[in-house]
Protein backbone atom coordinates (compact mmCIF):
# COMPACT_ATOMS: atom_id res chain seq x y z
CA UNK A 1 0.00 0.00 0.00
CA UNK A 2 1.63 3.45 -1.16
CA UNK A 3 2.34 5.48 2.40
CA UNK A 4 -1.07 7.71 2.74
CA UNK A 5 -2.98 6.23 -0.01
CA UNK A 6 -6.94 5.41 1.29
CA UNK A 7 -8.64 2.65 -0.33
CA UNK A 8 -11.50 3.90 -2.82
CA UNK A 9 -13.79 1.07 -2.33
CA UNK A 10 -16.08 0.31 1.13
CA UNK A 11 -14.60 -2.84 3.12
CA UNK A 12 -17.06 -5.06 4.32
CA UNK A 13 -16.41 -4.22 7.67
CA UNK A 14 -17.82 -0.63 6.72
CA UNK A 15 -21.22 -2.43 6.53
CA UNK A 16 -20.82 -4.63 9.88
CA UNK A 17 -20.63 -2.28 13.23
CA UNK A 18 -18.52 -5.01 14.91
CA UNK A 19 -15.36 -4.61 12.81
CA UNK A 20 -13.32 -1.68 12.83
CA UNK A 21 -12.02 -0.39 9.26
CA UNK A 22 -8.59 0.27 10.08
CA UNK A 23 -8.02 -3.05 12.09
CA UNK A 24 -8.91 -4.50 8.89
CA UNK A 25 -6.64 -2.57 6.76
CA UNK A 26 -3.96 -3.70 9.67
CA UNK A 27 -5.07 -7.89 9.27
CA UNK A 28 -5.14 -7.51 5.81
CA UNK A 29 -1.37 -6.31 5.79
CA UNK A 30 -0.32 -9.16 8.53
CA UNK A 31 -1.82 -11.13 6.11
CA UNK A 32 -0.56 -9.89 2.47
CA UNK A 33 2.69 -8.52 3.57
CA UNK A 34 3.95 -10.15 6.33
CA UNK A 35 2.61 -13.22 5.54
CA UNK A 36 0.94 -14.34 8.22
CA UNK A 37 -0.33 -17.44 9.06
CA UNK A 38 -4.03 -18.21 9.48
CA UNK A 39 -3.80 -18.76 13.32
CA UNK A 40 -1.60 -15.48 13.66
CA UNK A 41 -4.32 -13.25 12.09
CA UNK A 42 -7.17 -14.81 13.38
CA UNK A 43 -5.32 -14.47 17.12
CA UNK A 44 -4.66 -10.50 16.08
CA UNK A 45 -8.55 -10.28 15.35
CA UNK A 46 -9.47 -11.53 18.65
CA UNK A 47 -7.68 -8.90 19.96
CA UNK A 48 -8.53 -5.73 17.92
CA UNK A 49 -12.16 -7.00 17.89
CA UNK A 50 -11.95 -6.41 21.73
CA UNK A 51 -10.20 -3.37 21.71
CA UNK A 52 -12.14 -1.99 19.32
CA UNK A 53 -15.62 -2.95 21.36
CA UNK A 54 -13.97 -1.83 24.78
CA UNK A 55 -13.72 1.77 23.09
CA UNK A 56 -16.90 1.90 21.48
CA UNK A 57 -18.13 1.59 24.59
CA UNK A 58 -16.62 4.50 25.56
CA UNK A 59 -17.50 6.51 22.71
CA UNK A 60 -14.49 5.88 20.96
CA UNK A 61 -13.24 4.81 18.03
CA UNK A 62 -9.30 2.81 17.12
CA UNK A 63 -9.22 6.12 14.91
CA UNK A 64 -9.86 8.38 17.67
CA UNK A 65 -8.68 6.57 20.41
CA UNK A 66 -6.13 8.69 22.84
CA UNK A 67 -2.94 7.24 24.71
CA UNK A 68 -5.56 7.10 28.26
CA UNK A 69 -8.26 5.51 26.31
CA UNK A 70 -5.62 2.57 25.49
CA UNK A 71 -4.35 2.72 29.32
CA UNK A 72 -8.03 1.96 30.38
CA UNK A 73 -8.26 -0.80 27.98
CA UNK A 74 -5.11 -2.53 29.62
CA UNK A 75 -6.74 -1.54 33.19
CA UNK A 76 -9.75 -3.10 31.86
CA UNK A 77 -7.63 -6.52 30.75
CA UNK A 78 -6.44 -6.61 34.42
CA UNK A 79 -9.76 -5.83 35.91
CA UNK A 80 -11.06 -8.84 33.86
CA UNK A 81 -8.59 -10.94 35.42
CA UNK A 82 -6.01 -11.35 32.18
CA UNK A 83 -2.41 -12.31 33.20
CA UNK A 84 0.36 -10.10 32.69
CA UNK A 85 1.57 -12.18 29.67
CA UNK A 86 -1.81 -11.95 28.40
CA UNK A 87 -1.72 -7.91 29.06
CA UNK A 88 1.70 -7.94 26.84
CA UNK A 89 0.31 -9.62 24.20
CA UNK A 90 -2.74 -7.62 23.62
CA UNK A 91 -0.31 -4.58 23.96
CA UNK A 92 1.76 -5.72 21.76
CA UNK A 93 -1.12 -6.21 19.29
CA UNK A 94 -1.88 -2.61 19.86
CA UNK A 95 1.06 -1.48 19.33
CA UNK A 96 1.78 -2.80 16.15
CA UNK A 97 -1.99 -1.67 15.07
CA UNK A 98 -0.67 2.48 15.58
CA UNK A 99 2.27 1.78 14.07
CA UNK A 100 1.31 1.32 10.99
CA UNK A 101 -1.73 2.98 11.06
CA UNK A 102 0.73 6.34 12.10
CA UNK A 103 3.46 4.71 8.98
CA UNK A 104 0.07 4.60 6.55
CA UNK A 105 -1.10 8.42 7.59
CA UNK A 106 -4.11 7.11 8.97
CA UNK A 107 -3.23 8.84 12.34
CA UNK A 108 -1.30 12.00 12.90
CA UNK A 109 -0.01 10.44 16.04
CA UNK A 110 1.19 7.28 17.46
CA UNK A 111 -0.88 6.98 20.89
CA UNK A 112 0.47 3.56 21.88
CA UNK A 113 4.05 4.36 21.56
CA UNK A 114 4.29 5.68 25.19
CA UNK A 115 2.44 2.82 26.67
CA UNK A 116 4.90 0.85 29.22
CA UNK A 117 3.74 -2.99 29.09
CA UNK A 118 3.10 -4.92 32.15
CA UNK A 119 6.85 -6.39 33.88
CA UNK A 120 6.57 -9.96 34.05
CA UNK A 121 8.70 -12.75 34.14
CA UNK A 122 9.68 -15.24 31.72
CA UNK A 123 8.11 -18.15 32.50
CA UNK A 124 9.64 -21.80 32.25
CA UNK A 125 8.54 -23.94 29.62
CA UNK A 126 6.52 -26.98 30.90
CA UNK A 127 8.97 -29.92 30.49
CA UNK A 128 8.60 -33.97 30.51
CA UNK A 129 10.88 -35.84 31.54
CA UNK A 130 12.83 -38.75 29.07
CA UNK A 131 11.13 -41.29 31.68
CA UNK A 132 7.98 -39.99 30.97
CA UNK A 133 8.19 -39.51 27.23
CA UNK A 134 9.14 -43.01 27.46
CA UNK A 135 5.79 -43.83 29.59
CA UNK A 136 3.84 -41.75 26.91
CA UNK A 137 4.48 -43.49 24.50
CA UNK A 138 4.76 -47.29 25.44
CA UNK A 139 0.90 -46.57 26.82
CA UNK A 140 0.02 -45.62 22.93
CA UNK A 141 1.94 -48.63 21.68
CA UNK A 142 0.00 -50.75 24.32
CA UNK A 143 -2.81 -49.61 22.71
CA UNK A 144 -1.94 -50.03 19.42
CA UNK A 145 -1.60 -53.64 19.84
CA UNK A 146 -4.35 -54.83 21.94
CA UNK A 147 -6.18 -57.47 19.82
CA UNK A 148 -10.29 -57.69 18.93
CA UNK A 149 -10.63 -54.33 18.42
CA UNK A 150 -12.55 -52.63 15.18
CA UNK A 151 -10.40 -51.54 12.55
CA UNK A 152 -11.45 -48.35 12.90
CA UNK A 153 -10.10 -48.33 16.64
CA UNK A 154 -7.03 -49.76 15.30
CA UNK A 155 -6.39 -47.18 12.84
CA UNK A 156 -6.82 -44.35 15.70
CA UNK A 157 -4.66 -46.16 17.57
CA UNK A 158 -2.03 -46.21 15.49
CA UNK A 159 -2.66 -42.76 14.50
CA UNK A 160 -1.78 -41.70 18.00
CA UNK A 161 1.39 -43.44 17.78
CA UNK A 162 2.88 -41.78 15.05
CA UNK A 163 1.26 -38.32 16.18
CA UNK A 164 3.28 -38.61 19.23
CA UNK A 165 6.28 -40.23 17.25
CA UNK A 166 6.57 -37.37 14.99
CA UNK A 167 5.75 -34.81 17.57
CA UNK A 168 8.38 -35.84 19.81
CA UNK A 169 11.47 -37.02 16.99
CA UNK A 170 10.93 -33.52 15.24
CA UNK A 171 9.34 -30.54 17.84
CA UNK A 172 6.81 -29.91 15.38
CA UNK A 173 4.32 -27.03 16.00
CA UNK A 174 0.81 -29.27 16.09
CA UNK A 175 -0.33 -26.59 13.33
CA UNK A 176 2.99 -28.38 10.97
CA UNK A 177 1.75 -31.50 11.94
CA UNK A 178 -1.42 -32.14 11.36
CA UNK A 179 -0.77 -29.88 7.93
CA UNK A 180 1.92 -32.74 6.97
CA UNK A 181 0.65 -34.58 3.56
CA UNK A 182 0.45 -37.70 3.10
CA UNK A 183 3.86 -38.15 0.96
CA UNK A 184 5.79 -37.50 4.08
CA UNK A 185 5.40 -40.87 4.84
CA UNK A 186 6.25 -42.16 1.56
CA UNK A 187 9.62 -40.53 0.75
CA UNK A 188 13.03 -42.07 1.48
CA UNK A 189 14.53 -39.11 2.58
CA UNK A 190 15.33 -38.71 6.28
CA UNK A 191 14.33 -35.14 6.00
CA UNK A 192 10.91 -33.45 6.21
CA UNK A 193 10.51 -30.00 4.62
CA UNK A 194 8.24 -27.98 7.00
CA UNK A 195 5.89 -24.83 5.78
CA UNK A 196 6.10 -23.10 9.37
CA UNK A 197 5.08 -19.40 10.16
CA UNK A 198 4.66 -16.64 7.98
CA UNK A 199 5.26 -19.78 5.24
CA UNK A 200 9.30 -19.91 5.94
CA UNK A 201 10.33 -23.30 5.30
CA UNK A 202 12.52 -25.21 7.04
CA UNK A 203 14.08 -28.75 6.70
CA UNK A 204 13.77 -31.34 9.90
CA UNK A 205 15.63 -34.73 10.70
CA UNK A 206 13.26 -37.48 11.34
CA UNK A 207 14.11 -40.87 12.80
CA UNK A 208 14.18 -44.17 11.82
CA UNK A 209 11.44 -45.11 14.37
CA UNK A 210 9.33 -42.15 13.49
CA UNK A 211 9.78 -43.20 9.81
CA UNK A 212 8.67 -46.72 10.03
CA UNK A 213 5.82 -45.84 12.74
CA UNK A 214 4.47 -43.35 9.47
CA UNK A 215 4.85 -46.16 6.94
CA UNK A 216 2.37 -48.63 8.98
CA UNK A 217 0.10 -45.89 9.73
CA UNK A 218 -0.13 -45.27 6.08
CA UNK A 219 -0.61 -48.60 4.75
CA UNK A 220 -3.70 -49.48 7.45
CA UNK A 221 -5.15 -46.02 6.75
CA UNK A 222 -4.87 -46.73 2.68
CA UNK A 223 -6.87 -49.95 3.89
CA UNK A 224 -9.85 -48.04 5.26
CA UNK A 225 -12.63 -45.62 3.78
CA UNK A 226 -11.23 -43.00 5.70
CA UNK A 227 -8.20 -42.47 3.39
CA UNK A 228 -10.31 -41.39 0.09
CA UNK A 229 -7.14 -40.21 -1.05
CA UNK A 230 -6.46 -37.45 0.93
CA UNK A 231 -3.14 -35.47 0.36
CA UNK A 232 -3.38 -35.07 4.22
CA UNK A 233 -0.86 -37.62 6.51
CA UNK A 234 -3.72 -37.29 9.07
CA UNK A 235 -7.08 -36.78 7.13
CA UNK A 236 -10.36 -36.02 8.71
CA UNK A 237 -13.78 -35.57 7.65
CA UNK A 238 -13.69 -32.22 8.94
CA UNK A 239 -13.86 -28.21 7.00
CA UNK A 240 -10.02 -28.44 6.63
CA UNK A 241 -9.65 -32.25 5.69
CA UNK A 242 -6.77 -32.82 8.47
CA UNK A 243 -7.16 -33.31 12.43
CA UNK A 244 -7.83 -29.81 14.15
CA UNK A 245 -4.79 -28.79 16.69
CA UNK A 246 -7.78 -29.11 19.12
CA UNK A 247 -8.38 -32.66 18.44
CA UNK A 248 -4.71 -34.00 18.86
CA UNK A 249 -4.25 -31.79 22.14
CA UNK A 250 -7.62 -33.87 23.31
CA UNK A 251 -6.41 -37.34 22.71
CA UNK A 252 -2.75 -36.80 24.10
CA UNK A 253 -4.60 -35.58 27.57
CA UNK A 254 -6.27 -38.18 27.40
CA UNK A 255 -3.48 -40.82 26.63
CA UNK A 256 -1.95 -38.93 29.22
CA UNK A 257 -4.29 -40.01 32.05
CA UNK A 258 -4.14 -43.49 30.74
CA UNK A 259 0.06 -43.39 30.97
CA UNK A 260 -0.42 -41.96 35.09
CA UNK A 261 0.49 -38.74 34.36
CA UNK A 262 -1.53 -35.53 34.58
CA UNK A 263 -3.58 -34.11 31.95
CA UNK A 264 -2.82 -30.85 32.62
CA UNK A 265 1.29 -31.42 32.45
CA UNK A 266 0.78 -33.05 28.49
CA UNK A 267 0.26 -31.01 25.60
CA UNK A 268 1.20 -31.05 21.89
CA UNK A 269 3.17 -28.02 22.37
CA UNK A 270 4.78 -29.77 25.80
CA UNK A 271 5.72 -32.18 23.66
CA UNK A 272 7.82 -30.05 21.55
CA UNK A 273 9.20 -28.20 24.70
CA UNK A 274 10.57 -32.02 25.62
CA UNK A 275 12.06 -32.24 21.89
CA UNK A 276 14.28 -28.94 22.44
CA UNK A 277 15.17 -28.95 26.38
CA UNK A 278 16.13 -33.07 25.84
CA UNK A 279 18.43 -32.40 22.46
CA UNK A 280 20.32 -29.62 25.05
CA UNK A 281 20.65 -31.67 27.84
CA UNK A 282 22.64 -33.95 25.68
CA UNK A 283 24.75 -31.39 24.16
CA UNK A 284 23.24 -29.68 21.02
CA UNK A 285 23.89 -26.04 20.19
CA UNK A 286 21.04 -23.57 20.92
CA UNK A 287 21.38 -21.85 17.24
CA UNK A 288 20.97 -25.66 15.97
CA UNK A 289 17.94 -26.00 18.21
CA UNK A 290 17.02 -22.27 17.03
CA UNK A 291 16.97 -23.43 13.38
CA UNK A 292 14.64 -27.14 13.83
CA UNK A 293 12.06 -25.13 16.12
CA UNK A 294 11.89 -22.74 13.63
CA UNK A 295 12.18 -19.40 15.68
CA UNK A 296 13.11 -16.57 13.88
CA UNK A 297 14.59 -15.14 16.62
CA UNK A 298 17.01 -16.69 19.01
CA UNK A 299 15.53 -14.68 22.17
CA UNK A 300 12.48 -16.99 21.59
CA UNK A 301 14.98 -20.14 21.99
CA UNK A 302 16.68 -19.02 25.40
CA UNK A 303 13.77 -19.48 27.08
CA UNK A 304 15.82 -23.32 27.24
CA UNK A 305 18.74 -21.47 28.83
CA UNK A 306 18.42 -22.81 32.25
CA UNK A 307 18.47 -26.43 30.12
CA UNK A 308 22.29 -25.13 29.00
CA UNK A 309 22.98 -23.28 32.41
CA UNK A 310 22.68 -26.89 34.71
CA UNK A 311 24.83 -28.55 31.94
CA UNK A 312 27.14 -26.16 32.19
CA UNK A 313 27.42 -26.36 35.97
CA UNK A 314 27.74 -30.03 35.52
CA UNK A 315 30.76 -30.22 33.20
CA UNK A 316 32.67 -27.64 35.25
CA UNK A 317 31.73 -29.70 38.63
CA UNK A 318 33.03 -32.67 36.53
CA UNK A 319 35.97 -31.57 34.56
CA UNK A 320 37.76 -28.68 36.51
CA UNK A 321 40.44 -29.60 37.83
CA UNK A 322 39.63 -27.16 40.83
CA UNK A 323 36.08 -28.20 41.34
CA UNK A 324 35.49 -29.50 44.50
CA UNK A 325 34.61 -32.92 45.36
Amino acid sequence: MTRGAKPSNAKASDANPAKDRLAELFLDMLAAERGAGENTVAAYTGDLDDLAAHLRGRGRTIASAKTDDLRGYLAALNDRGFKASSVARRLSAVRQLYRFLYAENYRRDDPAVIIEGPRRGRPLPKILSIAEVDRLLAAARTAAGLSGRSPLDCLRALRLVCLLEVLYATGLRVSELVQLPATAATQNERMLIIRGKGGKERLVPLNGAAKRVMRDYLDLLARTDQAAQSKWLFPSFGESGHLTRQHVAREIKGLAATAGLLPERVSPHVLRHAFASHLLQNGADLRVVQTLLGHADISTTQIYTHVLEERLKSLVRDLHPLAED
